[in-house]
């Protein structure tokens, strides 16, 4: 009787484990038509009306719901923003498409990221087969997000507790580097580390005004070449700077 017992809770489970995963699967289609459509609805602010068909791809399959607190995880794929814990969020499945997207991350590329959080948005860059190297500021929320890489087998994910405003440099330089907190400047050492010819986004403006994507390009001669894109709310950067 205990052999039947316990193969029945067996055979539940696995049901039960199945039956979420098919309904996390049509949650990740919803969210990407809705992705797709604030593509369109923004197209004016992008000169495009569709994003990479590789960042949707992996958006498409990437398990949301395992980087949000399990509170959250009936909401993880609804297109907005997330507490995560701390006062920081896992921002909108739009912005983390559209800010990876802007990249152009090509495998093998060397990125930056400001602001591990969850691990959300290193993932999407990981799968992209870039090499990530992320920063977080907030001690407990780079454990876990260690921990998430690790559970996760991510090899191609480097992290650290750090104040990001000074970048990473002895890994530098990067093709590309991602903010994922307002600033109100461009820090000066993520310039420096950037390589010619690299992309940064990164939110511009105070955590009380308008903020501002913002598109950074160095140029082959080592000029800078910046483009406004559209409005946004991010937490804001901190650190000693």
């Amino acid at each position: 009787m205990y052999w039947e017992k316990r193969a029945l809770l067996l055979t539940l489970l696995i049901l039960c484990s199945w039956a979420g995963a098919v309904e996390y699967a049509a949650m990740r289609r919803q969210m990407i038509r809705e992705i797709e459509s604030d593509v369109r609805e923004t197209s004016i602010y992008l000169d495009k009306r569709a994003l990479d068909p590789r960042v949707m791809a992996v958006m498409a399959q990437l398990p949301r719901h395992l980087f949000v607190p399990e509170q959250q995880r009936p909401h993880a794929y609804e297109n907005r923003p997330l507490g995560i814990g701390h006062g920081q969020t896992i921002s909108q499945p739009y912005i983390v498409a559209l800010m990876s997207d802007l990249l152009r991350v090509e495998p093998g590329h060397r990125v930056l990221e400001l602001g591990t959080g969850s691990g959300y948005q290193a993932a999407v860059l990981a799968q992209l087969g870039a090499e990530v190297y992320t920063i977080e500021i907030i001690e407990p929320l780079g454990k876990q997000a260690a921990e998430r890489f690790a559970m996760l087998g991510y090899r191609n994910i480097a992290s650290r507790i750090g104040d990001g405003y000074y970048g990473w440099e002895s890994q530098a330089p990067f093709d590309a580097i991602m903010v994922t907190a307002a600033a109100d400047h461009v820090p000066a050492p993520l310039i420096g580390q950037l390589k010619p010819g690299g992309r940064m986004v990164i939110p511009i403006g105070g955590g009380f005004q308008v903020q501002q994507l913002m598109l950074i390009e160095k140029l082959k001669d080592g000029g800078i070449k910046t483009r406004q894109l559209l409005p946004v709310r991010f937490v804001p950067l901190t650190g000693s700077h």
